[in-house]
């Protein structure tokens, strides 16, 4: 009787600090998150703060689209022409991306049921994990070509190519947050309003979309901070030309593009090394105020 006591109390000790442990390794997870953004904060910002306080003028910097740090006789940083650039792709990425994203969100959420939704879930998780640089790819070797064609146009590596592939690229995480925002809405909802007679389209249009706004308005936001931060693809389907777009047949070079191609070959240091920090900064910045400005929507929905 004695030794089962004693194994009893051993158990429950083991059990203890297993649980510890467990919580321990949790925090430990959840932390470094934070603190690995910190960490990455504070490197871009001591990489680019020389440039901020001895060289940037920011009315040039902001306000210029000329982007030409590598002449020796007169430098110039302006990031007008990547701002315009990356917004252009990035707003038309959106106009692709939404009404394929609602979509399919709806049609997973309300319509599809058993195996047809696991099956097309599995696939929006399957397009999501395509690496960037294949999307790039395809933009660069399919759509340029198509483009062309179709178009008439000298080049296909325009805002148009890059718009399409980005939208298909931020489209599955757009969808699966989406959806999740369609299944917050409660059933009785929906019950409530077939038993008024309404149809089941009435149903998705008066009830759950306008109850689940919220949601999808989140699932956008975090869209746009997906878009805004891409590298790869943009790199290879906008033509990398400094230019304010008048069209979506204009070839544009996006922020990212620009840090990813122009940092190898900068001499550490330089001023032109530190600008291309001062733009990491500036998208730390925004892309930063976007996914906080989707959390908070999101959360706003789960309290509501």
């Amino acid at each position: 009787m004695q030794q089962a006591e004693i194994s009893e109390f051993d158990r429950r000790n083991r059990d203890w600090y297993i649980d510890k442990l467990i919580q321990l390794i949790v925090f430990i997870g959840g932390i470094s998150a934070i603190v690995f953004i910190i960490g990455i904060f504070v490197f871009i910002t001591k990489e680019g703060f020389g440039f901020i306080i001895n060289t940037m003028d920011p009315a040039e910097f902001f306000g210029s689209p000329y982007w030409e740090p590598s002449d020796e006789d007169a430098p110039e940083y302006g990031i007008l022409a990547l701002i315009a650039g990356t917004a252009s792709v990035t707003g038309l990425a959106l106009v692709v991306a939404i009404p394929f994203s609602l979509g399919a969100a709806i049609f997973v959420g309300e319509f599809a049921t058993g195996k047809t939704r696991e099956f097309l879930k599995v696939m929006v998780e399957l397009l999501a994990a395509i690496p960037s640089v294949v999307w790039g790819f395809i933009g660069l070797t399919i759509m340029n070509p198509i483009i062309i064609d179709v178009f008439d146009v000298p080049v296909g590596l325009t805002v148009l190519n890059a718009g399409i592939i980005l939208g298909l690229m931020t489209a599955p995480i757009m969808t699966s947050i989406a959806e999740d925002a369609l299944k917050a809405v409660p059933d009785r909802y929906r019950e409530a309003a077939e038993a008024m007679g309404a149809t089941r389209w009435q149903v998705i249009f008066k009830v759950v979309l306008p109850a689940a706004k919220n949601g999808l308005l989140g699932a956008v936001l975090l869209g746009v901070g997906r878009g805004f931060g891409e590298t790869m693809a943009v790199l290879l389907a906008t033509g990398h030309s400094v230019n304010i777009p008048t069209s979506v047949f204009d070839s544009v070079r996006a922020l990212t593009a620009t840090i990813a191609a122009e940092l190898g070959e900068t001499a550490v240091g330089s001023d032109h090394y530190q600008a291309l920090f001062t733009i990491g900064i500036f998208l730390f910045v925004i892309t930063f105020i976007i996914n906080l400005a989707a959390d908070l929507v999101v959360r706003g929905v789960r309290r509501g």
